[in-house]
This record gives structure tokens, C-alpha cells and sequence, in this order.
């Protein structure tokens, strides 16, 4: 019996044309219309439907947060912009659909206006269903790792964006459910996908992924920036903590693997192209916004090619902590700069809708037994 071919949407455009050899016509061409159109003639695939779509309007345009049911929907010789109409529901913040209850991957865009007053759209997707990392201040660990995206299932959330709801992203975040470390061979082969010059042709300095510092895994990332073409991938790093003991309270990552081991990773880090490191740090209220903790987070970050992007903190479900007053953002910020740190505020979209930094989550599986920490795929 003959094995079937693999998902159109997980192979690169030389297996892709392999692996389609028995269609009719020109594989490269089927591929780059595949990619670039969203036609899927003489295809058979399984997209994942839209099962819940949240809007909220932000000061740079609107944020759409939309979820998929990894189910996915059969799509036969269709252009993949019908895939809409099965299995799309409209909602509001506080809705529900009964198909949440089943392993789903929840995605962001978010706009941005730069230079010159364009709009743009920076998609943050998902590299797992939950997360083993276990941060208290994070949504998506309440709920406990349910299980680690296939390389399909991750283009899926781009491919969902570009052609069925019509926003094409400039930037793709690995920022959403998961760590993308743990699931690391899926999210390699799922951004050499996206970067195909015959398909979707998304350039690298235009994806980031972002680890809460699993160590294990950063050394994994940085031997393959150094393969040809995978030199302008951009890093962020999850730090949120001016020290090892309050880190170690919020990110039990740190007791494993701690900040002094980190920095060495990053002082080690592949340097192309003067291109910045990217420390996340997320301001909560009583935990970390202290002057002294702004001097200590600046000494932390000085010997590194790093600029600290502060988020300020969007609260969970049942938070012991609210989000800080934005004077209290503004005076963290200005004690950065006076410290010698170059600092910039990550501006907060989607709260409301519970889909800003921190908030992806599905409220029906929670309080999950972790799975061991690994670095490859859990799957």
C-alpha cells in the first residue's frame, strides 16, 4: 500500500514537487500558486477551519485574533479563501464554541503603522497547544502542554491569515502557545517552509522566535543560523526578572537553567548584520518594577547585543496581579535609559479579547499535569 503524501502546507518546493511528481502539470508552478494564491487545484488538503474569530480595535487598526480547530476541514480542488465559510464563527470576548474543547491553535495579527503611516500586519502564532514551561504570569501555562504543532498545523496559522481572511503578515512571531524550543525540528521545518522564495517568501529577518531560555534548545537554533540562509533569524528571549530568585518564582525554567548560564548563551550568540537581541521583559506590578530591579536588569543585559523590549503585563485568568499604570511603565522605561539600557515599550493590543502577550489560552483545559521537558518534537 502506498504511503500518502505529506501535507502540502509542512514541505519545502523541491519535496513538494517530489512528492506531487504524479500530478499533472508543473509541480513548481502548482507550488508557488499553492503558496501565493491559495489555489489548491488537483490538491487534496486539510485546513484547519476558523471555529472562533475576536476583533478589537487598537489605535493602529484592528487586532484579530483567530482560533483553528486542528481537526481541519477537507478542501478538494477549491481555492483554500473558500475555507471560511465551514466551521467560522464570529464571537465576542466572552463566547465560547463547542469545538474549543478540542486541540485548537490560536493566532494573532496585530497591526502596526511605521514609517511613511503604512499599516502592516505582524501575525503571532503558535508553536504547541499549551506549554510544559509553566510561567505563572502566562496563560497558555495554565494549561499544561496538551501536545506540539506539526509543521502543517503552523503554516496552517499563516496560510489562514493570508488567503482566507485576506491580510498577507509582514513579520511572523513565534510569540503565541508554546515554546517553540520544545517542539524545535517542527518550528525549523515550519519557517523553511514560510520562507521559500517559490512559495511563501517571507523573509527571515521578518520571523522572530522567541524562548523563554531553554538553553539546550538556543544552542540547537544558533548551529542552524549558521546554515546558509538562516543567518538574519531573529531571537528574543524571555527574561522578566532582574535576578535568579525572583525569576526563579515566576519562570521555573530558571532553576534549571539560570540567568548566568543564559547570558553566556547570548554573549556566544551568532552576530550578523548588527542585528539586536531581543530581552522580553514583562512589567508586573510588585514583582519587578522596583528601581533597584531597572539597575540590576541593565547590568544583566550591558555586555550584550541586546535591546529590552517592556511589555507591560496582561493579566491572566484569576491573576494575583493587574496590569502595572502606564505612568508605572513610563517611570521603568526612564530608569532603564538612565541605567545604560536601550529599552523600548512593547504597545499593548487585543487585552480586551484576551489575546495580548501572555493571554492565548484555551479556558477549558486547565491546571494540566507538565510533560518532561524536552527540546525536540513532543510528538
Amino acid at each position: 500500500m502506498t504511503a500518502p503524501a505529506p501535507h502540502p502546507l509542512s514541505l519545502t518546493a523541491a519535496p513538494f514537487a517530489a512528492a506531487y511528481a504524479h500530478l499533472k502539470g508543473d509541480t513548481r508552478a502548482l507550488y508557488r500558486d499553492l503558496f501565493r494564491q491559495g489555489a489548491a487545484t488537483g490538491l487534496s488538503i486539510d485546513l484547519p477551519p476558523i471555529v472562533r474569530q475576536l476583533r478589537s480595535e487598537s489605535p493602529e487598526g484592528e487586532v484579530i485574533k483567530f482560533v483553528l480547530d486542528l481537526g481541519g476541514t477537507p478542501l478538494r480542488g477549491l481555492s483554500l479563501g473558500d475555507a471560511s465559510a465551514p466551521g467560522t464563527a464570529r464571537d465576542n470576548a466572552t463566547g465560547t464554541h463547542a469545538s474549543e474543547r478540542r486541540a485548537t491553535s490560536e493566532s494573532v495579527l496585530i497591526p502596526m503603522i511605521g514609517r511613511g503611516g503604512i499599516r502592516t500586519y505582524t501575525l503571532c502564532v503558535s508553536s504547541q497547544v499549551g506549554c510544559a514551561m509553566g510561567c505563572t504570569f502566562c496563560e497558555t501555562a495554565q494549561m499544561g502542554l496538551i501536545r506540539s504543532l506539526e509543521p502543517h498545523e503552523i503554516v496552517a496559522q499563516w496560510f489562514t491569515a493570508a488567503h482566507v481572511l485576506g491580510i498577507r503578515p509582514k513579520n511572523i512571531v513565534f510569540m503565541g502557545m508554546g515554546e517553540p524550543l520544545d517542539n524545535f525540528d517542527n518550528v525549523i521545518q515550519a519557517i523553511a517552509v514560510l520562507t521559500d522564495h517559490l512559495g511563501a517568501h517571507v523573509a527571515m529577518n521578518k520571523i522572530t522566535v522567541s524562548t523563554v531560555g531553554r538553553i539546550d534548545g538556543m544552542k540547537k537554533l544558533a548551529a542552524q543560523i549558521h546554515q546558509p540562509g538562516w543567518h538574519r533569524l531573529n531571537l528574543a528571549v524571555s527574561v522578566n526578572a532582574p535576578n535568579d530568585r525572583i525569576r526563579s518564582q515566576i519562570m521555573p525554567i530558571n532553576r534549571a537553567m539560570p540567568m548566568a548560564e543564559l547570558r553566556e548563551v547570548l554573549l556566544d550568540w551568532p552576530k550578523y548584520g548588527g542585528a539586536k537581541i531581543c530581552i522580553e521583559y514583562v512589567l508586573i506590578p510588585g514583582v519587578n518594577d522596583a528601581p533597584e530591579h531597572a539597575r540590576e536588569l541593565a547590568e544583566y543585559v550591558a555586555p550584550l547585543p541586546a535591546c529590552v523590549n517592556l511589555i507591560p503585563y496582561n493579566p491572566r485568568r484569576d491573576s494575583p496581579w493587574p496590569a502595572p499604570d502606564e505612568a508605572d511603565v513610563t517611570r521603568f522605561m526612564e530608569w532603564l535609559a538612565a541605567a545604560g539600557a536601550y529599552v523600548k515599550r512593547r504597545r499593548t493590543k487585543g487585552r480586551d479579547m484576551m489575546g495580548a502577550c501572555g493571554q492565548l489560552g484555551n479556558p477549558e483545559i486547565r491546571k494540566r499535569k507538565h510533560t518532561p521537558l524536552t527540546v525536540s518534537s513532543a510528538e
